[in-house]
């Protein structure tokens, strides 16, 4: 793969960079699609791709059914992103993000494949945690009550009938991935993992960040933002600051 290539089935380079020497794949929250990072290159240092992973189920992949299993979208995931994981890389996950991205180093590591240099997980707890009442199955009012209370959501969205139509069946099987499945112990990961949250997301406290420790042998810190569950919105400034100063660490480390 050339970044001469911007956009693929799984993957969009809003700002190809060649010499880049270090790819960052960004996952998306539930709901969810590459769009929320699309202006994100601008911040990210200039040996940096920034990759903006696409799901099934949202804009351009919006006729295609969303994938409703964890195992079955890493799994497409790690097939899909093959191409792509030939220059060094790291992931972003925010949320359900977190969840995927973590997974997916996870099938990776059990492909024989190369490993991210570097796992920013975002707003989510350890996924050996105790979860919250599920969501997934509730009433569609019950559902979209709980959605919109967590403030990811357009309220535009919600709203408007025919745009809740397309986009409810896309948030269910989202919340479906992060709900259904349940976690696997492994051994931990060999790549540093930073772990990000919200001071007032009442969804991930510090705690439930500083849980993600144990699923690593290499370095790990927590660093909280002002705001809630969707401070990468909020706190956006700060947030690219601390990823692009770790981003410089995983490139002084790699081969000259």
């Amino acid at each position: 793969m050339t970044t001469s290539s911007i956009s693929d089935t799984w993957v969009g380079c809003p700002r190809p960079n060649p010499g880049a020497r270090l790819r960052l794949f960004c996952f998306p929250y539930a709901g969810g699609g590459s769009s929320i990072y699309s202006s994100w290159w601008r911040e990210l240092p200039a040996h940096t791709e920034l990759c903006a992973v696409k799901l099934p189920g949202r804009e351009a992949r919006l006729s295609e059914p969303p994938f409703d299993r964890l195992t079955s979208l890493v799994r497409a995931l790690a097939a899909g992103l093959e191409r792509w994981l030939a220059k060094p890389f790291a992931f972003y996950g925010h949320s359900l993000g977190a969840l995927v991205s973590f997974e997916l180093a996870r099938e990776l590591r059990r492909r024989g494949a190369p490993l991210p240099r570097h796992l920013f997980l975002s707003a989510r707890r350890a996924p050996h945690l105790p979860g919250a009442a599920p969501l997934h199955g509730l009433p569609d009012h019950e559902f979209l009550e709980r959605i919109r209370r967590m403030g990811g959501t357009p309220d535009e969205v919600l709203r408007e009938p025919e745009l809740l139509a397309l986009f409810l069946p896309t948030l269910r099987a989202d919340v479906a991935v992060n709900e259904v499945e349940p976690f696997v112990p492994e051994p931990p990961l060999d790549c540093p993992i930073s772990a990000f949250g919200g001071l007032e997301d009442e969804r991930a406290s510090r705690a439930d960040l500083e849980a993600w420790r144990e699923h690593t042998r290499g370095a790990f810190g927590v660093e909280m933002f002002p705001g809630g569950h969707f401070f990468l919105r909020s706190a956006r400034a700060p947030l690219l600051r601390s990823i692009s100063a770790l981003l410089d660490g995983a490139v002084r480390e790699l081969p000259a």
